[in-house]
């Protein structure tokens, strides 16, 4: 009877254990989402540095006045690992037409953990570097397409999906970025069942966001999380 007793107390323990264990989520970025010292692997550029005093950047000096911080924070998550890279693209191509496949999304999709939830916010600077918008293709993805947006968004996603099964993936999309690149996200995250987060009236500094964009940029996205049915 004691050891059936104690078996039963082991189970219960066990169970609310694993009901109480917390989400791990893996934010998946650019210059948006560095932070110095928080970033895996740790060889990435970051935009975002601990005690910065630059005025021609951003007032954002602290890794919890980012917003994927106060999103962990306020999910009752965890962070699983943080892979951005500032300056960085979705597809193959940069700044300057340059070859971007070492710090592209696509290349960087491997490197996520095991995550629960990945949070995706990109296609900020595709947008800004004036990327190849290419046409929408959905499979038999070449070289070449990889060097376009949609495509590469398309590849991006798709192989998101097969490499991490479990994990719901959230797309936040940056406001004042092209509208070829925002028509597109929508319609790619919609191909794939991928729900958008559109942010909107970011403050920014330096075209970043400073303390108050990145408490806005939490807001907007808690906010539609829980609309989405996403609960802390």
């Amino acid at each position: 009877m004691k050891k059936l007793a104690l078996s039963l107390l082991l189970l219960a323990v066990s169970v609310l254990a694993f009901s109480q264990a917390k989400p791990s989520v893996t934010i998946f970025g650019d210059s948006y989402s560095t932070f110095e010292g928080y970033l895996t692997p740790d060889t990435m550029e970051t935009w975002y540095f601990a005690n910065a005093n630059d005025p021609n950047r951003t007032d954002v000096k602290t890794v919890r006045q980012t917003w994927w911080w106060q999103v962990i924070d306020r999910m009752g998550w965890k962070l699983e690992r943080n892979n951005s890279w500032s300056g960085s693209t979705i597809c193959n191509t940069g700044y300057g037409d340059a070859d971007y496949t070492h710090r592209s999304f696509i290349t960087r999709l491997t490197s996520l953990g095991s995550p629960d939830v990945i949070l995706l916010l990109g296609a900020t600077n595709d947008s800004w570097c004036g990327a190849p918008i290419g046409e929408y293709k959905y499979g038999d993805w070449k070289r070449a397409d990889l060097y376009t947006f949609r495509p590469a968004l398309a590849y991006l996603l798709h192989h998101l999906k097969d490499r991490y099964p479990t994990a719901s993936v959230y797309y936040i999309l940056n406001c004042d970025l092209k509208e070829s690149i925002n028509s597109s996200v929508s319609s790619i995250c919609q191909h794939y069942g991928i729900p958008v987060i559109k942010l909107s009236n970011i403050d920014k500094t330096a075209g970043h966001p400073n303390v108050r964009g990145m408490q806005q940029i939490a807001d907007q996205v808690v906010k539609e999380l829980k609309e989405l049915g996403v609960r802390n």
